[in-house]
């Protein structure tokens, strides 16, 4: 997917994680910690497309979370946590693909397997949330103990895998469906298939 869906795509699923995060989620917060659907969504675009683009979506996602009501913190801190993450799961993504192209000599392929989603859902919330920590603490926003910051980085990575679960799948679907394909049909977007 190219151009206008892609965008497109992004906005939609952009704009529905932002909406379900600071409207659903809080009524199931977890000892405060919500989950990051914003991240999660930035982590199953960075899957499927490229790098760049990835980057460029965490850094507009991050600074709508940011600008986002009930924001308690300095406007930037999530802008630099998606970035990260959209560049590190797409570079990662990237490398994972040239790799599984260069062994199976093949480039079609479709959706990344689903151990791989999780394990970028958990990689990605794991980044998002310790850069988001750090920088709050470079610029004491707010003051809080190593210890608690380390319970909460913690309790959201849990409580993001666990998400991801749904979240994951249905973003890639997302990104990989064709805009003129039948119903069920995807766009083979990489070789994330195995050698035989």
């Amino acid at each position: 997917m190219r151009g206008t869906p892609r965008l497109v795509a992004a906005l939609l699923t952009i704009v529905a994680a932002l909406l379900l995060q600071v409207t659903v989620f809080p009524h199931l917060a977890w000892n405060g910690v919500v989950p990051d659907l914003v991240l999660l969504a930035v982590v199953g675009a960075a899957l499927v497309t490229d790098p760049r683009f990835a980057t460029l979506l965490g850094f507009g996602a991050g600074l709508l979370l940011d600008l986002a009501p009930p924001a308690d913190h300095v406007a930037g801190r999530w802008a630099l946590s998606l970035l990260v993450v959209g560049y590190v799961v797409g570079r990662l993504a990237h490398d994972h693909q040239s790799a599984q192209s260069a062994q199976s000599g093949q480039a079609g392929g479709g959706r990344p397997p689903y151990p791989l989603m999780l394990a970028a859902g958990a990689g990605g919330a794991f980044i998002g949330t310790s850069v988001f920590a750090l920088s709050g603490t470079l610029l004491r926003d707010p003051v809080v103990g190593v210890g608690d910051m380390l319970e909460v980085v913690l309790a959201a990575v849990a409580y993001d895998v666990l998400v991801a679960l749904v979240v994951l799948p249905v973003t890639v679907w997302l990104f990989t469906r064709e805009p003129g394909a039948k119903h069920g049909q995807v766009t083979p977007r990489a070789s994330w298939r195995t050698p035989v």
